[in-house]
Formats: C-alpha cells, sequence, structure tokens
C-alpha cells in the first residue's frame, strides 16, 4: 500500500483597525511562511538539544518591499507586541494575536510578521499590505491564522 501525505502550511493576516472615532476598518491579507521560518518549524519539531523559542511576537512595520522567502525581518519594524496563542486540539489552525493600542505602533502601517523573541529573533512569516493608517488615539489588533493541511 502507498501512502502519500503532505504536510503544507497557510497563513493569513487580519488586521482590525478601531479609529478614535468607533468605526473600524479590517484588512485581510495572506502571507508567506519564510525560509528561516520553516527552519524554525523543522527545529521546534525535531531538534533534541537547543530547540529554538516558540513563535511568541507580533511585530508591525512601514516597509513596503514585497514578501520574499529570504527575508528574516521586517523591512522597516516599528512596533513588537507578545502574541496571544490559540489552538483547539483536534483542529489543524492556530492562533497568534496582539493588539497595538493608542499611542502604539502609531503610522502608516504595510507589513507584519510573527517572530520568537521580543527583539531579534526568528521570523516565521512575513506579509505586505496596502497602507493602514494608525492615528495615535487608534487600537490595531493583527491576528495571524496558520492552517495545516
Amino acid at each position: 500500500m502507498d501512502i502519500k501525505q503532505e504536510v503544507r502550511m497557510h497563513g493569513s493576516g487580519t488586521f482590525v483597525l478601531e479609529k478614535a472615532n468607533g468605526e473600524f476598518e479590517v484588512h485581510v491579507k495572506d502571507n508567506i511562511i519564510v525560509d528561516v521560518g520553516f527552519d524554525l518549524i523543522c527545529d521546534c519539531i525535531g531538534k533534541a538539544t537547543g530547540r529554538p523559542n516558540v513563535v511568541s511576537h507580533i511585530a508591525l512595520g512601514t516597509g513596503t518591499t514585497a514578501a520574499a522567502a529570504v527575508q528574516t525581518s521586517l523591512v522597516n519594524e516599528l512596533s513588537r507586541l507578545p502574541a496571544t496563542y490559540a489552538h483547539a486540539a483536534g483542529t489543524k489552525v492556530f492562533t497568534m494575536t496582539a493588539t497595538f493600542i493608542e499611542g502604539v505602533a502609531t503610522g502608516a502601517i504595510t507589513e507584519a510578521g510573527v517572530l520568537n523573541a521580543a527583539s531579534g529573533g526568528t521570523l516565521l512569516d512575513r506579509v505586505v499590505f496596502p497602507v493602514i493608517n494608525k492615528g495615535a488615539d487608534d487600537k490595531l489588533t493583527a491576528t495571524f491564522t496558520f492552517t495545516l493541511t
């Protein structure tokens, strides 16, 4: 019996901007898992000693360079926050979420990614999107959804 099984991982970012006046904007964009992100996944699964830290932070930035597999960081990181991990047992989906409150990551946001450290660290994925103008009184919630198939 020939059994063929492939594992694929798809990521997407959802960015909800809550403006000071109560209006909302929702932006959704697929991201790419970068080469060092695949290395991170492999090392987390199989490395017996010296395993890397788990993905734990979301970063926002203002870089506009297209996302590419060879990237190891955001192009112009503006802010990074700890993210909340969520996964329901028996499913093939997990999320990472962080809310950038008023006064944090203010500016023309155009890129985001998930990393495994508060600074530096390893980039799992990166996404570039049309500008989200986050004012000083606005909140932006970034949720990355990863689906394994």
